[in-house]
């Protein structure tokens, strides 16, 4: 039987808009009934670094991250981390943005989100939740690791809460 040439981007779409699909498809791709799509592997050239732009949001959005406990969390966190290095957080009142990189190219990211959320939580010992799950993106090039750090440093003045990024006190691992 030939291969499917449909790129997997377009097999997921029509599976998530039509809300079922072929079960051999399905299986495939290893897609859950919610149209959930596969974990792309890490393609890069094993001289390259592995780096992750993930973002991960407290429930109904609360405004509740950006203290000096919850700047202990994390840095207690990144300190202790050990199959990841944390390389640059930014605490906002309501989500987290982070510039990771795994000790194992194969880590997975959804462990890590868990861990740190688990982690502040914990913490903090709060009584709000997070949202489940969180937003990552693979840092495939040096231009977009740039991008990517710039954006998560610059998300306090964007917000309007500094007007320069140093000026914010809830992030690890820049520098003025």
């Amino acid at each position: 039987m030939p291969a499917l040439q449909l790129p997997a981007g377009e097999i997921v779409a029509s599976i998530s808009a039509s809300g079922s699909a072929c079960p051999t498809i399905v299986q495939a791709l290893n897609v859950g009934p919610v149209g959930h799509p596969p974990r792309i592997p890490v393609w890069l050239s094993y001289d390259q670094a592995v780096v992750y732009f993930i973002t991960f949001c407290v429930q109904g959005r609360r405004r509740v991250l950006a203290n000096a406990q919850a700047l202990a969390a994390l840095t207690r966190i990144a300190q202790r981390a050990t199959n990841w290095t944390i390389i640059a957080p930014v605490l906002m009142p309501d989500h987290v943005h982070l510039l990771a990189a795994p000790v194992d190219r194969d880590a997975s990211v959804g462990a890590l989100s868990a861990a740190v959320k688990r982690a502040i939580r914990r913490h903090l010992d709060a009584t709000w939740q997070w949202q489940p799950g969180c937003f990552d993106r693979l840092l495939r090039s040096d231009e977009s690791a740039d991008e990517k750090w710039n954006y998560v440093r610059d998300n306090p003045v964007r917000a309007g809460f500094v007007k320069h990024w140093s000026d914010w006190p809830y992030k690890i691992g820049f520098r003025s």
